[in-house]
């Protein structure tokens, strides 16, 4: 099972998040090939197996008072941990920028969700070639504060 919190660039991307949030929150992706500055939040999730807190920053866009974050996985047929945490917990932790938010996970579906797609495929046009290379459909979740 692959942590991904462990990668260097990501462990990294986490750490900045805890000491200096208002700097993580938008990270400059050029330096893995990505196309620059994206916003991103720190999501906390409860692990369904351990139970201990699993962190990851994610790119994500408002939706009213709303995040919406992409459970992508790069295209990989399987969905990423995070998201099958959620499953088990919709309750989760995030960090967008310096702002704390307690919040409830849901799946987009219909209308709501080929919105909230487009707008993602803005922000980060590789979500189009992650869905063309798996045959899951690649959940759009919405983070609701609660």
């Amino acid at each position: 099972m692959a942590d991904f919190s462990k990668i260097p660039w990501i462990a990294e991307h986490i750490a900045l998040y805890k000491t200096d949030p208002e700097a993580a929150h938008f990270w400059d992706s050029s330096a893995l090939g990505g196309p620059g500055i994206l916003p991103t939040l720190l999501l906390t999730t409860q692990g369904r197996k351990s139970g201990e807190p699993r962190s990851l920053p994610l790119i994500y866009a408002n939706h009213g008072d709303s995040y919406t974050i992409i459970a992508s996985k790069g295209g990989d047929s399987a969905h990423p941990f995070w998201y099958l945490n959620l499953e088990a917990n919709p309750q989760c932790e995030l960090m967008v920028g310096a702002k704390a938010v307690t919040a409830k996970a849901r799946v987009a579906e219909g209308a709501e969700r080929e919105e909230i797609w487009a707008r993602m495929v803005e922000i980060y046009p590789p979500y189009a070639d992650y869905q063309k290379a798996t045959e899951r459909v690649i959940p759009v979740v919405v983070l609701d504060p609660v």
